[in-house]
């Protein structure tokens, strides 16, 4: 299992993934999730990955070797063409393996994150599904997530506001959202790579990788938990009728 998520504000891009792949109880390894194609001063790209590891090679793979050659997001011209050559790539590989794999009862599975900027145009973020379509984030929803969504997405939906959540607050929220996926979801582990992209600047030069031991992930994790209990200890406290002075609506069985 993986995690990954990207957030876009208005201030630029922040990607985030967890680095465990899980295909088994005993098949428990690390991965990075996290793949970087920049040409500097013109366009920048992050692929963030999800789903079988054989699949999700091959497509980084045929991405990598277009784009060194000076083709494919080399030289794509919007970050939505970028999506689509992301897409065929996926598609490239479906027509490959899909059928061999779903002979033997496994299923395509691959979803991809690809967050960046192409000059003369905003910053963007997209999805990328197992049949190669790409579905973008909007400012009334200014994030997406691939792999073990559920556990961290709550803290996302109250916190994050595409006008005003600024790019250093998003990494927090990106990195409490992983927080929480780990705490609930052991196939989801460090190391944790995070990446913000300031809009404009078309480079990337903002990376930070936080081990299982990292001081700064301890205390933000500690702090976190501490806050959090102590602000349902602060919340006004519920008021409760005596029991016999209240009516209990009885559960009557469906006719």
């Amino acid at each position: 299992m993986t995690y990954c998520l990207g957030i876009v504000t208005h201030e630029g891009l922040v990607m985030a993934s967890d680095s465990r792949t899980n295909a088994g109880y005993d098949q428990v390894n690390v991965c990075r999730k996290m793949h970087c194609f920049e040409q500097p001063g013109e366009r920048t790209f992050v692929i963030l990955t999800s789903g079988s590891l054989s699949l999700t090679q091959s497509v980084v793979t045929l991405l990598r070797d277009s784009f060194d050659a000076g083709d494919g997001l080399a030289k794509a011209e919007s970050l939505y063409a970028a999506a689509r050559i992301v897409g065929d790539c996926v598609r490239r590989v479906s027509d490959i393996d899909r059928a061999a794999l779903e002979r033997d009862d496994y299923s395509f599975n691959i979803h991809l994150l690809l967050g960046g900027q192409v000059k003369g145009e905003p910053p963007g973020l997209y999805v990328i599904y197992p049949q190669g379509n790409p579905l973008r984030a909007t400012e009334d929803s200014p994030y997406l997530q691939v792999g073990e969504c559920k556990y961290g997405r709550p803290i996302l939906d109250r916190g994050v506001v595409f006008a005003s959540t600024s790019l250093k607050a998003a990494a927090k929220y990106a990195l409490l959202s992983i927080d929480a996926a780990m705490r609930s979801n052991v196939t989801v582990g460090p190391p944790i790579e995070l990446l913000l992209y300031y809009k404009d600047s078309l480079r990337l030069d903002c990376y930070r990788r936080f081990s299982a031991a990292d001081q700064d992930l301890s205390l933000i994790h500690a702090r976190w938990e501490h806050s959090l209990r102590q602000m349902v200890e602060d919340l006004p406290e519920i008021e409760f009728r005596a029991y016999a002075n209240t009516r209990i609506p009885s559960q009557q069985p469906a006719a």
